[in-house]
């Protein structure tokens, strides 16, 4: 387990998957993140890597090849991350592709993923580096969970969720049955840029938005105001998820999106997919702030 903390702000990352465990606050330990109950969903912020969501049939192709990908990748579960630099403020994790990882993805890469705390604002950057000589296809994502509520004396519908712009975007649904995306919508949207949150908002799983104005959402109360906000710029797409009547909320900012069940399972064709030319790389980032007068 490795920490950064400031007078406002004590983290915990996991070297398993490099995933964040913990946002507490120094001053009452208030934990924002939700803590991995493993009877109603054992994770906190897993690192989604090279894919998102689900493949058709857990499996995809190259180059007339078929490979097998678990759902949201291999970084999450991965504990071969290692630490390549530290400070009191950052904290940089690093997964090389080795002969075991070309068996499920034929590309050689990097990923790195540093956590910057800087006050309030805990920013987790992405960098994927391209170490083959042919193109690498891939996306990435975050999938921080939530507590939801933040105290014994409230309720879930207490809270919502607020876009930063009017939206008109519609939630994608996913085919239950073998979780692959339709052509299907639903309006999800109230006062033009909020989500109620409620015990069967995610009866019918996550919601998916691929065309979303805002790149800010927050988490609010309905009368105590701001807990949270996620902004997501560098990101395209956005699900929102919990289990349902589950204590928490995902915001998971995303570049890619689980496949269509009409794919034809040739990643170069895959909704979303991201490339990156031999020696090149790309970097993403989102940032989670938690608000002020919620730590004082």
């Amino acid at each position: 387990m490795y920490s950064l903390k400031n007078d406002l702000l004590n983290i915990h990352i996991k070297s398993k998957g490099a995933e964040l465990s913990n946002i507490t606050s120094v001053k009452h330990e208030t934990e924002f993140l939700w803590q991995a109950d493993p009877n109603i969903w054992g994770s906190h912020a897993p690192n989604l890597f090279p894919i998102i969501g689900s493949m058709k049939d857990d499996t995809y192709i190259y180059n007339g090849k078929t490979y097998n990908m678990p759902k949201h990748g291999f970084a999450r579960h991965n504990e071969k991350f290692t630490i390549t630099k530290q400070s009191d403020s950052s904290i940089t994790f690093s997964l090389v592709s080795d002969d075991e990882l070309y068996t499920l993805y034929p590309f050689k890469f990097k990923l790195e993923i540093t956590y910057v705390l800087s006050k309030n604002i805990l920013t987790i950057n992405h960098t994927v580096t391209n170490l083959d000589e042919k193109t690498l296809y891939f996306s990435l994502g975050g999938h921080p969970a939530f507590n939801c509520p933040i105290s014994d004396d409230e309720d879930y519908t207490n809270y919502y969720l607020e876009f930063a712009k009017t939206e008109n975007s519609q939630s994608y649904l996913l085919n239950m049955d073998i979780g692959l995306l339709t052509e299907q919508t639903k309006p999800v949207f109230t006062d033009g840029n909020k989500i109620n949150l409620r015990p069967d908002l995610f009866i019918e799983d996550a919601l998916i938005f691929k065309d979303l104005k805002s790149r800010i959402v927050s988490l609010k109360h309905k009368t105590k105001g701001n807990l949270l906000t996620v902004k997501f710029e560098d990101f395209k797409q956005l699900g929102i998820w919990a289990k349902p009547n589950a204590p928490y909320v995902c915001i998971e900012p995303w570049l890619g999106i689980a496949d269509n069940e009409t794919t034809d399972q040739k990643i170069e064709n895959k909704e979303g997919i991201l490339t990156l030319e031999s020696g090149d790389n790309f970097s993403a980032a989102y940032h989670i702030e938690i608000e002020k007068t919620r730590l004082v």
